[in-house]
């Protein structure tokens, strides 16, 4: 099947509770991806399409990443729905990970939280380069565009921080429970002279597909699947993964023959950057693979670390980050415990000037070079190479202390 509009992964980020479920409910609702009658009645119609488990609708948390699709006129987007309380921010680093684009839902009531800034640092650490702000809850300050404005600018001046340009960037005043803006122009707010979010959306760049690079295949999950067998599911990152290639999973090194590929149960010959596919290998059983686990060609197999340096910034740390701190790196899907072994340089984050060679400790907001050693074999590579498979994110204590880059590695083989 011919795939028609390009395709791009978009991310929902912002605090718990700014409303992201609800705007993406509403966008599918809008875009006729949902009918009326599938939505259950009252307060919670729009969040109970994304939200699907249970559990998740009891606690009123979204927990899973729902590949939700629509359309816009220009693309077919996955939605990359984003959790956002603060045991979920480990989710939101793989599923960040995984998109293009990204919207940043602000409640007006609430302003910029804690959660704002962080995932608004973890989007740019992760290579989210195009943003759009949606200011959500219009409708609980009757629309008031001095409110408006006033949001605006707090968020202008935090994403200018982690090197957003706050002019390139669209600030939508929506209510995702009305509808406002959403697809159409709203009469709520005549004020507002911009695009509505759909019109915005359209306006992204896709991004340039990283064809010519070494394939890789994050796993995310294995499947059993009657009839087919293994079914290992992933998206790919780099590369073009073809029916009859021979992959190599690394780092258990299990290896065989595609024999097949699907997306949103259509079958593929072929699968390109982007694409969120399950395949089957030639020999590859459900006990050889595990999430974290990484797909490539066998002539070009992805890079297991024995250590590696990397590049970091200290987003939040109670203590000090000394040599010996073992903290777990989230890295593509894989989530590695490793060992800070030396600490090389300290750097001004802002600057990258070295302002201290080999400190004695690392602390909130510090830059620096460190050296590393997974406690178990992991892949990354390096950023210069595959950009996409070389940025990670540090958690610690049930939260997110620091992210970083990884800029040259000892391999293990």
């Amino acid at each position: 099947m011919a795939k028609a509009k390009e395709h791009m992964n978009l991310a929902f980020i912002g605090h718990v509770d700014h409303g992201k479920s609800t705007l993406v409910g509403h966008l599918l609702l809008q875009s006729g991806v949902i009918a009326e009658q599938q939505l259950s009645k009252g307060e919670d119609k729009f969040r109970f399409v994304m939200d699907k488990l249970q559990e998740e609708r009891e606690r009123g948390v979204t927990i899973d990443l729902a590949h939700a699709r629509f359309d816009t006129p220009k693309y077919e987007f996955t939605i990359v729905d984003c959790p956002g309380h603060r045991d979920f921010v480990k989710n939101m680093i793989t599923g960040a990970s995984q998109a293009d684009a990204a919207v940043l839902v602000v409640a007006i009531d609430d302003g910029v939280m804690p959660q704002t800034k962080e995932h608004a640092f973890l989007a740019r650490t992760l290579g989210i380069n195009q943003l759009i702000v949606a200011i959500n809850k219009m409708d609980l300050v009757n629309y008031s565009e001095e409110k408006y404005n006033a949001l605006k600018e707090d968020v202008s001046n935090l994403i200018k921080t982690v090197a957003y340009k706050p002019d390139e960037i669209d600030f939508i005043p929506i209510s995702a429970f009305e509808g406002d803006n959403i697809t159409k122009a709203s009469e709520n707010t005549p004020w507002y002279k911009g695009p509505a979010l759909v019109d915005s959306l359209n306006k992204l760049k896709a991004p340039e597909k990283p064809t010519n690079l070494p394939l890789r295949v994050p796993v995310q999950d294995v499947y059993s699947i009657t009839g087919v067998g293994t079914v290992p599911v992933g998206r790919v990152e780099t590369g073009v993964m073809k029916k009859g290639d021979n992959v190599i999973f690394e780092p258990p090194g299990a290896s065989g023959e595609v024999k097949s590929i699907e997306m949103h149960h259509e079958m593929l010959d072929s699968a390109e950057p982007g694409d969120n596919v399950g395949f089957n290998v030639r020999g590859v059983g459900k006990n050889d693979i595990r999430r974290g686990d990484v797909a490539g060609h066998t002539d070009k197999p992805p890079a297991v670390a024995k250590e590696f340096t990397a590049q970091i910034v200290v987003l939040q740390h109670p203590g000090v980050i000394t040599v010996g701190y073992t903290p777990v790196f989230h890295c593509h899907t894989a989530q590695v415990a490793c060992t800070f072994l030396e600490l090389q340089k300290k750097m001004n984050p802002a600057t990258g000037a070295v302002e201290e060679e080999n400190p004695d400790f690392l602390k909130t907001g510090n830059a620096a070079i460190v050296k590393v050693k997974p406690t178990k074999p992991m892949v990354i590579e390096k950023i210069k190479e595959i950009p996409h498979m070389g940025r990670f994110a540090i958690r610690d204590m049930g939260q997110t202390v620091a992210a970083g880059m990884c800029i040259d590695l000892l391999p293990a083989k």
